[in-house]
């Protein structure tokens, strides 16, 4: 049987400039990867079935967009390949409606929300004038499962139509309607972050909801601003969610509390900064290989004592 340390897979094209940077770091330490797509999905699949490849780490960036790959994923599990962000804990972390009662539960500030019924469950919904007053206007129409790049997201919402429109868009989802959170300012920075959990670790980062653009917060800004809970944010969700990679946005509002906006992203942008103006920063993804590989070391080591 062929074992590699690590396997990868992937459909977004953009994915291949974060590819060739774990590669180079994992092949600079001894660490052998292996990278599956469309043009290999099925082959490997077969070598797996038939125990002729395994992985010692797996990390599946593309079984939402291909059933093939959750096909993989599940052969792989059978052959004992730890996951980086198992399926289960996935479909759990998506959950929007799920994630807000747990994060509250949690002692996480969420903001005000209501959780209303998929359509197909039930056509007419019952929302008092106490609870629209209460969300503000304008406030978010945001499906519970239908996930990535704010997809199905309205943020401007101001009316009652609006709710019902959408409701029939994804009519098998859940909805959450959501007051809208506006943050401070901080020497002119929106103070609205995007932070990164991977492995054990907690990468902060400013992310501009309007403009989607990525600064480093620096050591000196988390102590200058008194940013630490970040942390103890992320890895409190890290705890409820089971999942090894994801990012969260959290805001100070105006009111001074870091909320939890978007709960979890189980599929982060890895795109250059370099390249793509809206990407991440290279001093991120750095670190994000690094402690990919340094997880996948140890995880070797582990296999190599038993």
């Amino acid at each position: 049987m062929d074992i590699f340390d690590f396997g990868f897979s992937y459909m977004w094209e953009f994915d291949q400039e974060f590819i060739h940077l774990l590669e180079k770091e994992f092949h600079q330490n001894s660490l052998s990867t292996f990278i599956i797509s469309d043009h290999n999905v099925d082959e490997v699949t077969e070598l797996v079935k038939d125990r002729k490849l395994r992985f010692n780490v797996y990390l599946d960036r593309a079984w939402d967009v291909d059933e093939r790959f959750e096909k993989l994923g599940k052969e792989l599990q059978k052959r004992k390949s730890l996951f980086l962000n198992s399926y289960a804990n996935v479909l759990h972390a998506i959950d929007k409606a799920t994630m807000h009662l747990e994060f509250i539960t949690a002692g996480l500030y969420v903001p005000y929300s209501i959780i209303i019924p998929p359509h197909s469950e039930r056509e007419d919904i019952l929302i008092s004038v106490s609870d629209l007053a209460r969300l503000g206007r304008p406030f978010i129409i945001k499906p519970c499962n239908t996930t990535g790049g704010g997809v199905g997201v309205v943020t401007g919402a101001e009316s009652l139509q609006e709710i019902f429109t959408e409701r029939v868009t994804n009519s098998d989802d859940k909805y959450l309607l959501q007051e809208k959170i506006y943050p401070r300012y901080l020497d002119g920075k929106r103070a609205w972050f995007r932070c990164f959990w991977v492995i054990d670790e907690v990468i902060p980062t400013w992310w501009d909801d309007q403009t989607h653009l990525y600064l480093p917060l620096t050591r000196q800004e988390i102590k200058d601003y008194k940013l630490n809970k970040l942390f103890t944010i992320t890895k409190t969700i890290a705890s409820v969610t089971g999942l090894e990679f994801f990012s969260t946005e959290i805001v100070l509002s105006e009111k001074d509390q870091l909320v939890v906006i978007d709960y979890v992203n189980d599929q982060c942008d890895l795109r250059f900064q370099t390249n793509h103006p809206d990407g991440v920063p290279m001093i991120i993804l750095e670190r994000i290989v690094t402690k990919f590989r340094i997880f996948t070391k140890n995880q070797k080591k582990r296999i190599n004592i038993r």
